[in-house]
């Protein structure tokens, strides 16, 4: 199967001196649940912004289904139109996404500009509010909604363009416990729905639940090593070598000792239900 994603010897330089990503090469299958992982700093966010068209790497070529993705390229208004109606960004501050008066005019405002008619944009928009139970946020401002809404407002704003593939970034950060709970929720039923689904985060217990590939960055820039959640959770020499987990040191009298320490945590799963939980047959 093609990639839908693909890297080719990828580098980018802030100001053009400061190394942000170092030749990265990888391939993101269509349906793929692929994480990026690594430390602040070792450039998910980069990579993730130029797998999206936001920035352009200075060395190096992406691809989306076979097509390059390039300033050049995005200045043709048919692969532009094509490009952002297949491919969906969702930033990890959600004040930079919203900007739109209500809630509602969020939802609409990615169809409308794609010229999808206004009935079906309306109908997408109140389905995307009945999967995410926003609707009784339709009618106010961004300002007036916590961090857990706004996300979630950022998310429906993308999802009513009906993306082939997700970009998120840090998506659970900052959040409490219960919206961290339904956006794994949600990003599980997104895949299930045959979404292609492409994280950035140091949230390890979120790449462990989702069962994800993962490209394993390092504080250098560069692709440490890509493989499956099991496999690159499991090795504790791998994660302590790019700084995703710490050693403790602890003293008891003239004796001292280490332990290794993360907030990475295996999830253990039951039958539960939760009632916030977005409908799998509804994406």
């Amino acid at each position: 199967m093609e990639d839908i994603i693909s890297l080719d010897g990828i580098s980018y330089n802030y100001y053009d001196n400061i190394p942000a990503v170092c030749d990265v090469s990888l391939g993101i299958k269509e349906g793929e649940r692929f994480a990026i992982i690594g430390a602040n700093g070792s450039g998910k966010s980069t990579l993730l912004q130029i797998m999206g068209g936001l920035i352009h790497q200075s060395i190096g070529k992406c691809f989306f289904r076979g097509n390059e993705v390039s300033e050049q390229a995005l200045r043709n208004k048919g692969f532009l139109r094509y490009f952002r109606e297949r491919v969906g960004y969702v930033f990890q501050d959600s004040d930079v996404q919203l900007f739109c008066p209500t809630v509602l005019d969020e939802l609409l405002y990615g169809p409308l500009q794609l010229e999808i008619g206004e009935k079906e944009a309306l109908d997408r928009a109140f389905e995307v509010m009945r999967i995410l139970n926003i609707g009784n946020l339709k009618d106010r401002p961004s300002y007036m909604l916590s961090g857990g809404e706004k996300k979630r407002v950022a998310i429906g704003s993308v999802l009513t363009m009906n993306p082939e593939i997700l970009l998120l970034d840090e998506p659970t950060n900052g959040l409490d416990p219960r919206t961290q709970c339904f956006l794994v929720e949600l990003m599980y039923a997104l895949s299930e729905a045959g979404k292609t689904l492409v994280i950035a985060t140091h949230d390890l217990s979120l790449v462990d639940e989702l069962h994800m590939n993962v490209a394993l960055l390092s504080e250098q820039h560069m692709v440490e090593n890509i493989g499956t959640s099991e496999d690159i959770l499991k090795d504790e020499e791998l994660l302590l070598k790019v700084n995703l987990i710490h050693e403790h040191i602890h003293y008891h009298g003239q004796a001292t000792h280490k332990h290794r320490h993360s907030h990475y945590a295996v999830h253990k799963h039951d039958a539960a239900h939760n009632n916030d939980k977005p409908d799998r047959d509804k994406l």
